[in-house]
């Protein structure tokens, strides 16, 4: 898609806003490549896990997986290893508390990663009781990412996910609820982040020749 040049008389003033579009012609190889391993990464739990592996080797070590069920209902499963245990053998706090930044991450990058820059803005966790298996995230509550999307521009979106301990591998009324989580993320598009770093650039530049 071939949008409007930049301005760049508008990178200049501070007080100018940037265009949503992005430069004319087709995208650099590497952004090309940036954006099909992004889309990849949400492809299987293999390639979540290789691209972990790379970018993100706190979620490869914990070991953390993407179960989508359908369009709308998702769950993440914390395995009950190791590395996520606390010394009285009861998942870690930090590893509950991190993990639930990946989930949600993970459900969110799913629709926008891969034209968009995700980053964690605000995160409320509540610790309900010890999590002694199993930590399973489901969101339980979101709002329209596909609504914000079409809209364009920036935009903040609110998850809030339930965590439970899996007791069985059959059915939920058996989990045993450990903890409540409620985020919130900026997401901004790749072409407008860029355009954004470039201004600053600038203006950075224009006060080092007027000092």
């Amino acid at each position: 898609m071939t949008t409007a040049p930049l301005d760049r008389s508008s990178l200049d003033d501070p007080s100018a806003t940037p265009p949503a579009g992005m430069l004319s012609g087709p995208k650099p190889l590497g952004k090309r490549l940036e954006a099909w391993l992004s889309r990849l990464s949400t492809k299987n739990n293999f390639w979540h896990r290789v691209c972990s592996l790379i970018w993100l080797p706190f979620a490869f070590r914990s070991g953390i997986t993407l179960r989508r069920i359908d369009a709308k209902r998702f769950t993440a499963v914390l395995p009950y290893r190791r590395f996520n245990r606390n010394w009285y053998n009861a998942m870690a706090g930090a590893a509950l508390l991190g993990n639930s930044e990946v989930a949600a991450g993970m459900y969110l990058f799913a629709s926008c990663g891969s034209d968009y820059e995700v980053i964690c803005k605000r995160m409320e966790y509540k610790f309900l009781r010890p999590c002694y298996g199993p930590a399973v995230y489901t969101v339980t509550n979101a709002e329209d990412v596909e609504a914000k999307i079409a809209a364009g521009g920036e935009f903040n979106i609110s998850l809030e996910m339930e965590i439970s301990q899996q007791l069985s591998r059959h059915g939920k009324d058996r989990d045993l609820r450990v903890g409540r989580c409620s985020i919130t993320f900026h997401c901004t598009p790749k072409d407008l982040a860029e355009q954004l770093r470039e201004k600053r650039r600038l203006r950075l530049e224009s006060r080092g020749r007027n000092a």
